[in-house]
């Protein structure tokens, strides 16, 4: 029997989360997205802690009206980009979490790299 959707998906993360880390010096970027939202954080896998995170929930986002949501993922990554600057975090390791990396994820990816990230 085939897999389903998210089962595929879920595998395809796991199998990636095993190979990687992110540190203090360098942490991981994880990237989950919903059919409406896109959601984004900054951890630090040897402490278990979340330094920061960035969604198309967040006020400054959520008050653009009539955008795509590649155009809204776009946005995310620059404000995580912002943030990032803020807290002096340069380099990161991307995680996209099973997603094929194109459209809304690529976007983003595309954004935080012109914020100033590097991965």
């Amino acid at each position: 029997m085939a897999l389903t959707k998210t089962a595929r998906r879920k595998r395809i993360h796991m199998r990636i989360r095993k190979k990687m880390e992110g540190s203090s010096t360098r942490p991981r970027l994880s990237v989950y997205r919903s059919n409406k939202q896109i959601y984004v954080q900054v951890v630090d896998d040897l402490s278990r802690s979340t330094i920061l995170s960035a969604s198309s929930r967040e006020k400054e986002i959520a008050a653009v009206t009539g955008v795509k949501k590649t155009e809204q993922a776009r946005l995310v990554g620059k404000l995580l980009a912002a943030k990032c600057k803020d807290k002096g975090i340069e380099n990161v390791v991307f995680d996209r979490s099973g997603y094929k990396y194109h459209g809304r994820v690529k976007s983003l990816a595309d954004a935080a790299r012109e914020g100033g990230l590097k991965f």
